[in-house]
């Protein structure tokens, strides 16, 4: 059959029932890559998307590889025979494994020429399969007897050599913690063979570039797995081929990327230098033998090699980081290692210093650890060099013009370095730092440049200085409040940024305050300084809110001006977050009118959009106001005593019709509404009891907009008020009556084909609102006959491997079981023993057996320690049923995998069921699931 190079598939073409012809695939792999019109090549990538996870790609990939039409067609069908292996390889009868096995062999052997993408993705297929294929025994031995002696077959004998270790640990694979054992072992024992074939290719290679990087990915393959015995390779000539690649000038850039790789690989297998001391030592010498070739690199400008160069010296240095620690300049503490990470910090571009950052910030955290004033000493000349180079790769070029940017290459890069600089200042003395910065500044007259890039390391440091009583602090703020307005803009902009971080000292002298304040406001009415200066205002409004007291008429005018200002959206925020900081420190009989002045420019604002979208019938987006209301509600704060009306209560009653409206008029747009959620949220927490006249319009609101719009806000919001309300025994029906309301439309929603999976916002925010029941009033939840059906939509969640929803589900269960357990000495104790009892009794087998099916089969590790709380509840609440129900979930746990391997013994079933059931502390269950369920991945 003949295909048109370029298809223009008509929208109803692929809709064939049963298995689809050869053309018919072809055709729509000729549409995906070469269809100009979009819409084409997305409805063929639909359709074989939908092939490629059907029983008939098994048939179809071999079809489409044997005839080996051209490179798109056998890509697609060697990636689908790659990806069924990987996912799918249950769908496959044993008996047709070794049919497999044979087939991929050909047509590897037969494609070799095609396209090296084609023979990776073959090369993993049979990786994969070996894998999994339990009766393929010794697949190293027998790959290595069929293609060694035959030249042409030794690209993708080595593919094949290079990708198997990689699978080993795939996340793709659900091979389990037996079989992989089996298999390393395998490996371990005919590494040598492999290192020994590759050896061979490596001296025969000559002027073969290509080979040689196969050759050197292959071993560092080998190496990542860590089954390479140690005298073997620190004997082998492989390792001084090595070495000699990377020492040799005129090495290309690919291989010598290679040959980095590979020693990387090797430092990182042996970092337990212990048990690996032959290997250790060889690389050891080996690597220090790189400084010369280092240093010829950045004589040519070879930037490539002299960060493949960094990247080997930094990653010696964190193999032999414990031996440097432990016996700094003994033996393989030799502390030319880090003389090599110097040089390259000291290196024109800061891309090269930045490769070594995580070893620094490793050696800072070991110190600290050991907390030794002698080794601190050792290392401390060390940190000091380093910081100089830092302070130097943070100038900006002298012609730079503006204010430093933050989120380009450069500025994440100096946003690093101030991470780096707070982590290791404790060797070398946060006030000695900041003081010998100072006086570098003092000194003399340093170009711009070098007095901004000192100014940002200052800044980075500040916070870490005792600010009592330090003349030397207080002289470089007085100093900077002095800076004339002709310095450099990103001088000015690094000063405020300075000033920002010193407020704990302007706290400390409050005379300082009042320069320092004028000094911001000018930068405030400068566009480019404007949200800088903003940021710094509110750091000192959060540290001097006692001193700020007096000067909030002032931040009240600032507010009241905020949009003529050129602030950044969260600079603005900031401001009002300062604002509201000091608002709450006011006398209590001043907030109210003063809370009312600072909300009024917000609620106008919202007024006059409200009015011009009904006149105009258009919509307008009222987020930014309802934002700054949202941080200023959340931060007035006052300290409101027993019997006192909260100020802020009238304030928040006079906004709600607002807000109220608000919600109305946006009610379909899931942005804004929940924004005014978020807004009402902090509205109820800042006033607490105070907003009671609040909760029945709300509620009412909620639940009749959530009926036809589900916005998850809303469930979250509903927490909120049971939180606030759920034990004030005159809201608990109401309270219950809305969360009926509100879990209605919710399980619809979650019932939907892959409903939880869409909705994971949902089931997240539904379960942070039934845990708040539990919390405050579980009886009157578990008395309710929405319960069944919470359990029901819980039970099924327990799968959603989304980390909030997951761990709101969690939560739930655990805690509604735990109030049958805590007696807390309350009077319905007994009645919440007998409820949970009841509830335990009727969906404590499901709830179990589903819990251990998702720890094996459907859940991340991150999420096992709160599946393990839940079964430690279980457990203590009923410890002899727990025992019985656990027995049951295991006996239905498969013993074996697709492709015929044991996946769990009786004696680890029994092994695991007793650790859990004797244990006495929670994370003891942990440990056991962690242990099980690597069994099954």
């Amino acid at each position: 059959y003949i295909v048109p190079a370029v298809s223009l598939i008509p929208r109803g073409l692929y809709t064939c029932c049963g298995k689809p012809n050869l053309p018919l695939v072809y055709q729509a792999v000729q549409a995906l890559y070469h269809d100009p019109d979009p819409a084409g090549k997305e409805r063929a990538s639909v359709w074989l998307g939908e092939l490629q996870r059907s029983m008939y790609a098994w048939e179809i990939s071999d079809q489409l590889l044997q005839l080996k039409q051209d490179v798109e067609s056998c890509y697609f069908a060697a990636q689908t025979m790659k990806m069924k292996i990987q996912t799918s390889f249950y769908e496959l009868p044993p008996e047709t494994h070794t049919a497999l096995r044979d087939s991929l062999l050909s047509h590897i052997q037969n494609l070799k020429d095609l396209s090296p993408i084609i023979v990776t993705q073959l090369a993993l297929a049979i990786a994969d399969l070996a894998l999994q294929m339990a009766s393929w025994k010794g697949c190293v031995q027998t790959l290595i007897e069929k293609y060694s002696n035959d030249v042409s077959s030794m690209p993708f004998l080595i593919e094949i050599l290079t990708v198997l270790p990689e699978e080993v640990h795939s996340r793709s694979l659900r091979i389990g913690a037996n079989r992989r054992t089996e298999i390393i072992e395998d490996l371990a024992y005919y590494s040598t063979t492999v290192v020994t074939l590759l050896m061979t290719c490596a001296e025969k290679s000559g002027h073969d570039e290509k080979m040689l990087i196969k050759v050197f990915r292959c071993l560092g393959s080998w190496f990542n797995l860590g089954v390479l015995d140690n005298n073997f390779m620190a004997n082998n000539q492989l390792l001084m081929i090595l070495f000699q690649v990377l020492q040799r000038d005129e090495t290309s850039t690919n291989l010598h990327e290679a040959a980095s790789d590979c020693v990387c690989s090797a430092l990182y297998a042996i970092e337990n230098v212990a048990v690996h001391m032959p290997l250790a030592m060889q690389l050891f010498q080996g690597v220090l033998s790189l400084e010369t070739a280092y240093h010829m690199a950045v004589a040519r400008e070879d930037l490539d090699k002299v960060l493949n160069y960094c990247r080997i010296f930094t990653e010696l240095c964190e193999t032999f980081l414990e031996m440097t620690v432990r016996t700094p300049g003994l033996g393989m503490g030799d502390l030319r290692i880090l003389e090599l990470l110097l040089i390259c910090a000291g290196h024109p571009q800061y891309e090269v210093v930045e490769i070594s950052f995580n070893f620094w910030y490793r050696l800072g955290e070991h110190l600290y650890k050991m907390n030794d004033p002698a080794l601190h000493r050792v290392f401390k000349p060390y940190i000091q060099r380093l910081l100089h180079s830092l302070a130097r790769h943070c100038q900006l070029d002298a012609d730079h013009e503006g204010v430093p940017e933050d989120t380009d290459d450069f500025g994440e890069f100096r946003m690093r370095v101030s991470d780096l600089v707070k982590d290791v200042i404790f060797l070398v003395g946060s006030m000695e730092c900041f003081s010998q910065l100072y006086s570098t500044l003092k000194e003399g007259n340093p170009p711009w440049e070098v007095t901004e890039a000192v100014l940002f390391i200052m800044a980075s440091i500040a916070k870490s200085i005792d600010p009592e009583n330090n003349p030397t602090l207080t002289e470089v703020l007085e100093q900077i409040v002095l800076l004339p307005e002709t310095v450099h803009l990103a001088v000015r902009y690094t000063s405020i940024e300075l000033v920002g971080e010193m407020s704990e000292v302007i706290d400390r002298n409050p005379c300082m305050l009042d320069p320092v304040l004028n000094f911001l406001m000018k930068g405030l009415r400068e566009k480019p300084l404007a949200s800088v200066a903003a940021k710094a205002i509110h750091n000192i409004c959060s540290v001097c809110r006692d001193h700020m007291a007096q000067h909030f008429q002032g931040l009240l005018n600032i507010a009241r001006l905020l949009d003529s200002f050129a602030l950044s959206t969260d600079a603005a925020v900031g401001l009002l977050k300062g604002t509201a900081l000091v608002l709450a420190r006011l006398p209590l009989e001043k907030i109210a009118e003063c809370l009312n002045d600072l909300c009024a420019v917000q609620v106008m604002a919202l007024r006059k959009l409200l009015a011009q979208d009904s006149s105009s019938g258009k919509s307008s987006d009222p987020t930014v106001w309802l934002d700054r209301l949202a941080v200023i509600f959340r931060h007035t704060n006052p300290i409101v005593e027993n019997g006192q009306t909260h100020p802020c209560q009238k304030v928040i009653q006079e906004i709600w019709p607002v807000l109220s409206e608000t919600l109305n008029a946006h009610q379909n747009d899931n942005r804004i509404v929940e924004r005014c959620c978020r807004c009402l949220r902090f509205a109820v927490r800042c006033v607490g009891k105070g907003s009671a006249s609040l909760l029945q319009p709300l509620v009412t609101q909620m639940v009749s907009v959530y009926q036809v719009y589900p916005h998850s806000c809303f469930l979250y919001l509903g927490s909120i008020l049971v939180d606030e309300y759920g034990m004030e025994e005159g809201c608990r029906q109401g309270l219950l009556d809305m969360l009926q309301a509100l879990c209605m439309p919710t399980f619809q929603l979650l019932e939907q084909p892959n409903g939880l999976r869409n909705h994971p916002d949902t089931v997240d925010d539904l379960f942070r609102l039934v845990t708040r029941f539990v919390q405050r009033s579980p009886v009157t939840l578990v008395n309710s006959s929405i319960i069944v059906h919470i359990i029901q939509c819980a039970i099924a969640s327990t799968t959603l491997d989304h980390r909030d929803a997951n761990c709101s589900v969690m939560k739930f269960i655990r805690d509604l079981i735990h109030t049958g357990v805590t007696n807390d000495h309350e009077d319905d104790f007994e009645v919440r023993k007998r409820l949970i009892g009841q509830v335990m009794e009727q969906h404590g087998q499901q709830l179990v057996t589903q819990l251990i099916n998702t720890c094996c089969f459907c859940l991340p590790p991150y999420t096992l320690p709160d599946v393990a709380e839940v079964l430690w509840e279980i457990m203590v609440f009923d410890r002899p049923t727990f025992c019985r129900w656990l027995e049951t979930a295991l006996k239905g746990l498969p013993k074996e995998t697709a492709g015929g391997a044991l996946t769990v013994t009786h004696k680890q079933l029994t092994d695991f069921h007793k650790q859990v059931t004797s244990a006495e502390e929670c994370k003891q269950v942990c440990w056991a699931i962690r242990e099980f369920t690597r069994l099954y991945r």
